[in-house]
């Protein structure tokens, strides 16, 4: 892809001249493993640095790794948006069967357990072009689908400014079917001034507190990295640490699932040699006790994990690291992080004060009686209580 970022106009080209062609676009579904080449991949991370809303979890060094192990079908359709020849924007879809609990075909972007959202990847400016190309392939594909379902997707921003306005435009009928808030770090304060504002002068000595106590356990050092050295021990530590806990007790670790633990893996390679991935850890005389694992997708960043030795939960070493990755709000050229957690997370939500709404769409597709049907399926979605919180 080119270095610039495309435009519907070029400002600097002088009054006299002719008018800008705008760019031919139109939308083509692609088998994922086209795009697993390294011409491919090069123009697929050329998209993502100049995409409108940043999302890692499409980026080609985690959403290949998830697709190879959660797909080895080749289920997934990776929808290409192009403008003149340029990648212009990437979405993953898969035709599936059931809406959560019910047996209503539909096109959906495709979402797993450890894709924490679902903002496709567009590039500046072109917002509204694409959701132009992507509903226009849906209405000409829609096959057996009775709408489109967009998952995971941020409610602010230029992304869901276009996509309001196409809909209107369109009068196309469309539905959001479930929102919710998740903790969110943006604020123009420094790491101390942020956490002073943050937890009450009790908790706040809580926390030094315990800081203290742990110290008298052994030697106490927070590590911080950017690079990609040692990657390998150090996503061996975290799986380790997080299978320790809880999660390893009831099979809910990575390290108990064999793809995700290969996802982990790549994704986390994948991101460090790209300069994308920042790691955290605390240890106790040399032993990790916490870790966080952070992307880096400027101008937001992401927490994408974090785990913590269940042995030293009486002095909160996962509050105690996520006190230093404060250190974000000094961070030039990031705007935000996106905590990727639960809603009313019982932990980060009481550090984090900002919120991030994130919803799910359905929209109409298709011909007028197919769009009258899914009409009549909103009315009565919106009549009943809102759908579980996963599609997969």
């Amino acid at each position: 892809m080119a270095s610039e970022p495309l435009h519907l106009q070029d400002s600097a080209r002088p009054a006299a001249a002719a008018p800008i062609r705008a760019p031919a676009i139109h939308a083509v579904a692609r088998d994922w493993l086209e795009l697993a080449g390294a011409e491919a991949v090069t123009r697929w991370d050329a998209l993502a640095q100049w995409a409108s809303t940043p999302n890692p979890f499409f980026e080609s060094w985690y959403l290949l790794p998830a697709l190879e192990a959660f797909d080895p079908a080749g289920r997934v359709t990776l929808l290409c948006v192009e403008a003149d020849g340029e990648l212009a924007g990437l979405l993953p879809l898969s035709l599936e069967n059931r809406y959560y609990h019910h047996p209503l075909p539909q096109w959906s972007s495709w979402m797993h357990g450890n894709c924490f959202l679902g903002a496709p990847l567009v590039a500046r400016g072109l917002e509204k072009e694409f959701w132009r190309a992507v509903l226009g392939w849906a209405d000409a594909h829609a096959g057996k689908a009775l709408f489109l379902h967009l998952a995971q997707m941020p409610l602010d921003g230029p992304l869901d400014e276009a996509l309001a306005a196409v809909l209107a435009e369109q009068k196309r009928p469309a539905a959001l079917v479930h929102r919710e808030e998740r903790a969110l770090l943006r604020s123009d304060l420094t790491p101390e001034a942020y956490l002073q504002a943050a937890l009450s002068p009790k908790k706040r000595k809580e926390l030094r507190r315990q800081y203290n106590r742990l110290a008298e356990e052994g030697t106490l050092r927070f590590e911080r990295r950017r690079d990609a050295e040692a990657i390998t021990a150090w996503t061996e530590a975290f799986l380790n640490l997080e299978a320790s806990g809880w999660k390893g007790k009831t099979g809910h670790a990575m390290a108990n699932d064999r793809e995700t633990t290969a996802l982990f893996i790549a994704a986390l390679e994948g991101a460090a040699e790209r300069g994308r991935l920042e790691r955290l850890m605390l240890t106790l005389d040399g032993a990790p006790i916490a870790m966080l694992a952070n992307f880096l997708t400027a101008p937001a960043a992401f927490s994408f994990k974090t785990a913590f030795d269940e042995r030293y939960a009486r002095f909160s070493p996962g509050v105690l690291l996520q006190r230093e990755n404060l250190a974000l709000l000094d961070r030039a050229g990031f705007d935000y992080c996106d905590s990727c957690a639960s809603a009313d997370h019982p932990m980060i939500d009481h550090v984090w004060r900002e919120r991030r709404a994130i919803g799910r769409y359905s929209i109409g597709i298709g011909g007028p009686l197919r769009r009258a049907a899914f009409r009549a399926l909103s009315w009565a979605e919106a009549r009943t209580q809102s759908p579980a919180p996963s599609n997969g």
